[in-house]
């Protein structure tokens, strides 16, 4: 099959070639891929991370047809539209046991520590393997793996209710926008920090600019401010995340990608009984959760490249004029 491939690090090795189809076994599922997504931990993946096996084919997000099943597959048959639960787990640990798979303690995660999507073919275990709805577009079902996964584990860990107030950084981002999406889902009034006014069609309540998001949270507010922060970006924004949150508030992070020191001052939160909660994709029950919730969702897509051209999508992925999702689509 056609895939791509790097052997050492760095995006100038990422070759579009030539690599052995899989061989399912018994309880594995064969998926030729339609559609997957491009995310900053996929650079990563290719010019950084440790990976497994060598050469390795990168992709943390995608969406298939089936092509394959082994003799002991039940709940998955040929020809059906699925998408994959991400994370690597081996179901015995503590963690697991809590169901927790996430945070496996000898897990990893499909496209890092094991091959990903970003080929003709994979094959997974069906424990990973997960039927998407009828109506679901490849652009939604290659969404949920990462970006939209992450977003609803992040709601549901900060125990957003009905009525309160959403404030989301970065909400034009991959899983900003299932973040405005999903928290008008759960019934919150969402304010989107973003230059991007398509961000209403959403779901957005307000659509604010990062320069002037503390007077805006006030006056939507009343003065109370946030009930919960979502700050995907990391460094940059991490003062302005804290300033725009309510007494008693949650602050969710989950990236880095302005960096990832920052200062805090223990004041602010005892004094205003704030709590900070890290989180990193989401369980499996979450994923059959956000599949059943997510029909209705929409993707932004920017741009979409051939498999060959993966290389030229992760360059894009920090291109000032970017809008949306970029994604790879394996036609071929």
């Amino acid at each position: 099959m056609k895939a791509l491939v790097f052997e050492k690090s760095g995006l100038e090795n990422l070759k579009y070639s030539e690599y052995p189809d899989p061989s399912p076994g018994e309880n594995d599922v064969m998926i030729r891929v339609k559609t997957a997504g491009v995310n900053p931990v996929d650079l990563y993946t290719v010019t950084s991370h440790k990976v497994n096996p060598i050469p390795h084919i990168p992709g943390v997000e995608f969406a298939g047809e089936v092509v394959k099943v082994g003799d002991k597959v039940k709940g998955v048959n040929v020809g059906d539209k699925v998408t994959i639960y991400g994370r690597v787990f081996d179901g015995t640990c503590d963690m697991c046991m809590e169901g927790y798979e996430t945070v496996c303690r000898n897990g990893g995660r499909i496209g890092i520590d094991a091959n990903g999507g970003w080929g003709e073919y994979v094959s997974l275990d069906q424990k990973y393997v997960y039927k998407v709805p009828e109506g679901y577009s490849w652009e939604l079902s290659s969404s949920l793996t990462v970006a939209g996964l992450t977003a609803y584990h992040s709601l549901k860990v900060s125990g957003l209710r009905a009525g309160e107030t959403l404030v989301v950084f970065g909400a034009s981002g991959n899983t900003g926008m299932f973040l405005v999406q999903l928290g008008k889902k759960f019934g919150a009034n969402v304010i989107a920090v973003s230059k991007k006014e398509w961000l209403t069609g959403y779901g957005a309540d307000v659509v604010v600019d990062y320069d002037g998001v503390e007077d805006k949270v006030r006056d939507f507010t009343d003065g109370k401010m946030a009930d919960v922060v979502v700050n995907s970006l990391g460094e940059k924004f991490w003062e302005k995340g804290l300033q725009v949150l309510g007494v008693r508030g949650r602050l969710i992070t989950f990236g880095t990608l302005t960096g990832a020191e920052v200062k805090l001052n223990l004041s602010q939160l005892y004094s205003r009984h704030i709590a900070i909660l890290g989180v990193n994709r989401g369980n499996r029950k979450d994923f059959v959760e956000l599949i059943n919730l997510c029909k209705d969702c929409k993707v932004k897509t920017w741009r979409k490249f051939k498999l060959k051209d993966g290389a030229k999508a992760l360059k894009q992925l920090w291109a000032d004029n970017r809008d949306g999702r970029i994604l790879i689509e394996n036609a071929e």
